[in-house]
């Protein structure tokens, strides 16, 4: 493996061998700490919004299930 920096970007070279699945699952944990840098949330303000989440998922899955 090799990890490059340049001004713009960094660039990472690996085998050919690497499980796609596995690559596909570290760049997308990349690109959500990518998108996510700039913001500045607590904890508690993710746990609310996950309940709010899963609340408004259960509601529109009881409705579609009536």
């Amino acid at each position: 493996m090799l990890i490059e920096r340049t001004n713009n970007e960094v660039i990472i070279r690996l085998s050919p061998n690497v499980d796609i699945q596995d690559l596909q699952k570290v760049l997308n944990f990349a690109r959500y700490k990518e998108l996510t840098a700039k913001f500045k949330v607590s904890q508690a303000q993710v746990n609310e919004l996950v309940s709010e989440i899963k609340k408004s998922w259960n509601a529109k899955k009881k409705k579609a299930t009536k």
